[in-house]
């Protein structure tokens, strides 16, 4: 019973992963249907983002009063009406509108097969409507599987409750300046700000930049896109594998200088092939470091400080993924797509800084 509870764990987090990627993918086509600017996908984005603020400090106080099994199946039934509504919309109005119930549901293990839905739904001379509606059907699926899974839920979930509920704190809970005023912690937190940056914003606007930039099709430029997540989810499984022999200050490490040559790629005036090569090395790059700034925090800060410490570090990239995708937005649409490359890049020099600021004040270097 475990082993099948396990698995429908994961198709969930597959399936709350599928719409976020959707956006970029379908914004080449979406912007000229709505007769918006190009930088408009930024507002759509921080929308979307908010609502993943609003779930994420809600998050604990629901589970504890409805149980996981029941907020894992609202999350996606919201998540596929959120779908729906968008693949129904006729207005930027009604995907602002949308876009909060898409972030109250968001996910990000299955972000790397909606690029690819959303390509093929175009290349297949569909809209980006169905693209939307082929990833709704799934989430309504999955809802049917998680609804029929509840007592598996509260089977298996009853012990891990109570043997969570009899942890107790160990002493008072630290203050928001108490806690910035922690060594490391204000470089933490940027560091954390700008992976998630680097992520969002490569992968919110990859499709737009080639269809702007390189003169892709919209089909094929989705389909791209899928790439960069595509290199996340790789990188993540490869990384299971590194961490045997490295620590995470070296994956962070790694991570960064596998996103600078992605970007370097990027940056080259070759052709789409080095484009598509340099998608697939960011999103490799970017596999590691989320997932190691974590594991690192006790290390860093002690485990008395680790949990509010990853507070904070978890409030610092939701900042990340609300302003800055928005913020190149308006870069493309004022100046030109083509810079692009260059900003991940910007972004990425003041996450490397930060990082090795921090170690050298943890006292880790």
């Amino acid at each position: 019973m475990f082993q099948l509870l396990l698995a429908i764990i994961y198709l969930a987090f597959i399936s709350l992963g599928l719409p976020d990627s959707l956006l970029g993918s379908a914004w080449p086509v979406m912007y000229r249907e709505f007769s918006v600017p190009v930088s408009y996908a930024g507002i759509i984005s921080m929308v979307i983002a908010a609502g993943t603020i609003v779930s994420s400090l809600q998050c604990d106080r629901l589970t504890k009063k409805l149980g996981t099994g029941k907020v894992t199946a609202l999350s996606v039934f919201i998540t596929a009406a959120a779908l729906f509504g968008f693949s129904a919309s006729h207005s930027f109005i009604a995907l602002c509108i949308w876009a909060v119930p898409y972030g109250l549901g968001a996910g990000c293990v299955g972000a790397s097969l909606g690029p690819y839905v959303m390509g093929y739904a175009l290349s297949g001379g569909e809209s980006w409507n169905m693209g939307y509606r082929y990833i709704g059907i799934l989430q309504i699926v999955l809802t049917m599987i998680l609804l029929c899974s509840l007592p598996l839920w509260k089977k298996q979930g009853g012990a891990w409750e109570k043997e969570g509920g009899s942890q107790t704190d160990q002493g008072g809970a630290l203050s928001l300046a108490q806690i910035i005023r922690i060594p490391g912690a204000k470089e933490v937190m940027l560091t954390f700000f700008c992976y998630c940056a680097v992520e969002q914003t490569a992968g919110l606007w990859a499709s737009s930049y080639l269809v702007l930039h390189w003169e892709v099709g919209s089909g094929t430029a989705a389909n791209f896109a899928s790439m960069f997540y595509i290199g996340i989810t790789a990188g993540r499984a490869l990384g299971g594998f590194l961490t045997m022999k490295l620590n995470d200050k070296q994956m962070i490490r790694l991570g960064q200088a596998v996103i600078m040559i992605g970007i370097m790629l990027l940056l080259l005036p070759i052709g789409k092939g080095t484009a598509l090569m340099g998608l697939i090395a960011v999103g490799l790059g970017c596999a590691p470091i989320y997932p190691s700034i974590i594991h690192s925090t006790p290390e860093h800060f002690g485990a008395d400080r680790s949990q509010a410490m990853i507070g904070v570090q978890m409030a610092a990239a939701y900042v990340g993924t609300c302003l800055m995708p928005p913020v190149f937005g308006l870069i493309a649409n004022h100046i030109n797509i083509v810079l692009y490359p260059v900003y991940l890049l910007l972004i990425l020099t003041v996450m490397v800084l930060m990082h090795e600021r921090l170690l050298r004040r943890a006292g880790k270097e």
